[in-house]
Protein backbone atom coordinates (compact mmCIF):
# COMPACT_ATOMS: atom_id res chain seq x y z
CA UNK A 1 0.00 0.00 0.00
CA UNK A 2 1.35 3.86 -1.01
CA UNK A 3 0.63 6.30 1.98
CA UNK A 4 0.42 9.93 1.27
CA UNK A 5 2.54 10.41 4.75
CA UNK A 6 6.26 11.73 4.80
CA UNK A 7 8.62 9.02 5.77
CA UNK A 8 5.86 5.93 5.67
CA UNK A 9 8.35 3.90 3.44
CA UNK A 10 10.82 3.45 6.44
CA UNK A 11 8.22 3.84 9.53
CA UNK A 12 8.69 -0.16 10.05
CA UNK A 13 8.94 0.16 13.84
CA UNK A 14 6.58 -1.37 16.30
CA UNK A 15 5.21 -0.09 19.32
CA UNK A 16 7.00 0.46 22.31
CA UNK A 17 3.79 0.65 24.74
CA UNK A 18 1.94 -2.23 24.53
CA UNK A 19 -1.45 -0.96 25.60
CA UNK A 20 -0.92 0.21 22.07
CA UNK A 21 0.21 -2.80 20.35
CA UNK A 22 -2.92 -3.40 17.76
CA UNK A 23 -1.66 0.09 16.41
CA UNK A 24 1.35 -2.47 15.42
CA UNK A 25 2.78 0.40 12.72
CA UNK A 26 3.12 3.82 12.29
CA UNK A 27 0.95 3.19 8.85
CA UNK A 28 -1.32 1.10 10.55
CA UNK A 29 -1.86 4.39 13.31
CA UNK A 30 -2.09 6.46 10.75
CA UNK A 31 -5.15 4.36 8.94
CA UNK A 32 -7.05 4.67 12.67
CA UNK A 33 -6.26 8.43 13.18
CA UNK A 34 -7.42 9.18 9.86
CA UNK A 35 -10.52 7.75 11.10
CA UNK A 36 -10.28 9.54 14.45
CA UNK A 37 -8.80 13.21 13.36
CA UNK A 38 -11.91 15.71 13.46
CA UNK A 39 -12.20 19.54 13.78
CA UNK A 40 -12.33 18.23 17.26
CA UNK A 41 -9.20 17.77 17.55
CA UNK A 42 -7.58 20.26 15.11
CA UNK A 43 -6.24 23.33 16.34
CA UNK A 44 -8.67 26.25 17.18
CA UNK A 45 -7.02 28.93 14.50
CA UNK A 46 -7.14 26.37 11.74
CA UNK A 47 -10.83 24.56 12.45
CA UNK A 48 -12.68 26.66 9.89
CA UNK A 49 -10.71 25.20 7.09
CA UNK A 50 -10.18 21.47 8.42
CA UNK A 51 -12.23 19.32 6.38
CA UNK A 52 -12.44 15.28 6.16
CA UNK A 53 -10.47 16.21 3.01
CA UNK A 54 -7.23 17.86 4.77
CA UNK A 55 -8.05 15.45 7.99
CA UNK A 56 -4.49 16.16 8.99
CA UNK A 57 -5.00 19.84 9.03
CA UNK A 58 -3.82 21.22 12.61
CA UNK A 59 -3.38 17.95 13.96
CA UNK A 60 0.86 17.79 14.32
CA UNK A 61 1.64 18.35 17.72
CA UNK A 62 -1.26 16.34 19.25
CA UNK A 63 -0.73 13.55 16.66
CA UNK A 64 3.28 13.58 17.11
CA UNK A 65 3.13 13.11 21.44
CA UNK A 66 0.27 10.66 20.68
CA UNK A 67 3.32 8.81 18.51
CA UNK A 68 6.07 9.58 20.97
CA UNK A 69 3.60 7.81 23.47
CA UNK A 70 3.09 4.54 21.76
CA UNK A 71 6.41 3.99 19.47
CA UNK A 72 8.93 6.10 21.72
CA UNK A 73 11.40 8.83 20.34
CA UNK A 74 11.69 12.36 20.35
CA UNK A 75 9.58 15.11 18.78
CA UNK A 76 11.18 17.55 16.34
CA UNK A 77 9.26 20.78 15.01
CA UNK A 78 9.99 22.22 11.46
CA UNK A 79 9.88 26.36 12.40
CA UNK A 80 6.65 28.11 10.36
CA UNK A 81 6.04 31.12 10.25
CA UNK A 82 4.36 33.13 13.46
CA UNK A 83 6.90 31.60 15.91
CA UNK A 84 5.19 27.51 15.35
CA UNK A 85 6.47 24.64 14.71
CA UNK A 86 5.44 21.32 12.58
CA UNK A 87 5.98 18.64 15.13
CA UNK A 88 6.86 15.51 13.46
CA UNK A 89 8.25 12.15 15.22
CA UNK A 90 11.99 10.43 15.12
CA UNK A 91 12.76 7.03 16.55
CA UNK A 92 16.07 4.99 16.37
CA UNK A 93 17.28 5.98 12.47
CA UNK A 94 13.11 6.09 11.69
CA UNK A 95 11.92 10.07 10.51
CA UNK A 96 8.12 10.13 9.73
CA UNK A 97 5.60 12.58 9.63
CA UNK A 98 1.62 11.58 9.79
CA UNK A 99 0.00 14.55 9.38
CA UNK A 100 2.25 15.73 6.69
CA UNK A 101 -0.12 15.83 3.74
CA UNK A 102 -1.78 18.99 5.63
CA UNK A 103 0.72 20.81 3.50
CA UNK A 104 -0.13 19.63 -0.03
CA UNK A 105 2.29 20.51 -2.14
CA UNK A 106 4.04 22.49 0.13
CA UNK A 107 4.62 19.18 2.16
CA UNK A 108 7.79 18.57 -0.40
CA UNK A 109 9.22 22.42 1.10
CA UNK A 110 9.82 20.67 4.62
CA UNK A 111 13.36 20.13 5.98
CA UNK A 112 13.40 17.04 8.11
CA UNK A 113 16.43 17.77 9.81
CA UNK A 114 18.01 20.43 12.08
CA UNK A 115 15.13 21.06 14.10
CA UNK A 116 14.97 21.85 17.32
CA UNK A 117 13.36 18.94 19.89
CA UNK A 118 9.71 19.59 20.73
CA UNK A 119 8.69 19.10 24.65
CA UNK A 120 5.07 18.27 25.89
CA UNK A 121 5.55 20.33 29.10
CA UNK A 122 5.58 23.35 26.99
CA UNK A 123 3.23 22.31 24.27
CA UNK A 124 0.69 21.14 26.80
CA UNK A 125 1.07 24.32 28.49
CA UNK A 126 -2.11 25.44 26.56
CA UNK A 127 -4.62 23.56 28.02
CA UNK A 128 -6.75 23.65 24.65
CA UNK A 129 -3.92 21.63 23.50
CA UNK A 130 -3.86 19.41 26.10
CA UNK A 131 -6.95 18.41 26.04
CA UNK A 132 -7.25 17.72 22.49
CA UNK A 133 -3.86 15.30 22.68
CA UNK A 134 -6.04 13.53 25.46
CA UNK A 135 -9.24 13.68 23.00
CA UNK A 136 -7.57 12.17 20.66
CA UNK A 137 -5.59 9.63 22.87
CA UNK A 138 -8.81 8.99 24.48
CA UNK A 139 -10.46 8.21 21.21
CA UNK A 140 -7.77 6.43 20.39
CA UNK A 141 -7.86 3.66 22.73
CA UNK A 142 -11.78 3.04 22.54
CA UNK A 143 -10.81 2.32 19.14
CA UNK A 144 -8.34 -0.13 19.99
CA UNK A 145 -10.51 -1.82 23.13
CA UNK A 146 -12.88 -2.30 19.77
CA UNK A 147 -10.38 -4.33 18.55
CA UNK A 148 -9.47 -6.25 20.84
CA UNK A 149 -12.93 -6.83 22.06
CA UNK A 150 -14.17 -8.15 18.00
CA UNK A 151 -11.01 -9.99 18.00
CA UNK A 152 -11.55 -11.94 21.40
CA UNK A 153 -15.47 -12.72 20.28
CA UNK A 154 -14.14 -14.07 17.40
CA UNK A 155 -11.89 -16.61 18.70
Amino acid sequence: MCYGFYGWESACISPVNQQFAAAESPCRLYEILSELWSAETCAPRLRERWSSENRTLGQCSVTAFLVQDIFGGKVYGIPRNGGNFHCYNVVVDCCFDLTSEQFGDEAAELVYAGNPEQFREVHFASEEKRLRYERLKGLLVEFLDGISVNSEEKE
